[in-house]
């Protein structure tokens, strides 16, 4: 299995910026893909970027031209550029995982989670 370690939230004004890392360890060969999901009060998680273990990107429609996600692979980190954050952006930032063998998924796997609390 793989353990999730996330770090980087806070709070930030509208139009500023915050970085999340997320430290991957255990059966870092196993993963499919990595990347985030959030979870504002009262609404469902929902995707905001994934990458694959081959480069292919995916990112919520809401953070497309904002976020960046990135890896480093020496360190298994992935981490969440944000950028022009939103006050519709506040949420708890969950490091999610892919976790399987050639592309077929055997378990989702998540960290604790870090909030993002971005103020008018």
């Amino acid at each position: 299995q793989v353990q999730l370690v996330e770090s980087g939230g806070g709070l930030v004004q509208a139009g500023g910026s915050l970085r999340l890392s997320c430290v991957a360890s255990g059966s870092t060969a196993r993963i499919n893909a990595i990347g985030w999901y959030r979870q504002a009060p009262g609404k469902q998680r929902d995707l905001v970027a994934t990458i694959s273990r081959g480069g292919s990107t995916n990112y919520a429609d809401s953070v497309k031209g904002r976020f960046t996600i990135s890896t480093d692979n020496a360190d298994n980190r992935v981490f969440l550029q944000m950028n022009s954050l939103k006050t519709e952006d506040t949420a708890v930032y969950y490091c999610y995982v892919d976790y399987g063998r050639n592309g077929a998924t055997w378990s989702h796997i998540w960290g604790q989670g870090t909030q993002v609390t971005v103020s008018s």
